[in-house]
């Protein structure tokens, strides 16, 4: 039973930390494109308006491979609990 409640409480932590860290990474990610947009527009380019280049931006964010990384939150401690735990008791 107590192992249930590590899990279960082990995974809504990490559900925690995964949702933190994709808006954290959604945020950095939307703020370099705005500033992209500022230094090119003011070197003489023309991207049309700010907002859909910047929600262009984030649609392609949102099917690239950074945007999958975040699940290693999941992945990483879910292989390594337990080869911890087998390492400890192969003894």
């Amino acid at each position: 039973m107590a192992f249930l409640k590590l899990i279960i409480f082990g995974y809504g932590a990490l559900t925690v930390v995964y949702f933190s860290l994709s808006l954290y990474f959604r945020s950095v990610h939307r703020e370099s494109l705005e500033k992209r947009w500022d230094r090119e527009t003011a070197e003489g380019e023309d991207l049309g308006d700010r907002s859909a280049y910047v929600e262009e931006g984030m649609a392609e964010y949102e099917k690239g491979f950074g945007r999958r990384l975040i699940l290693l939150v999941y992945i990483v401690p879910t292989v390594a609990v337990p080869v911890i735990l087998y390492l400890t008791n192969a003894n």
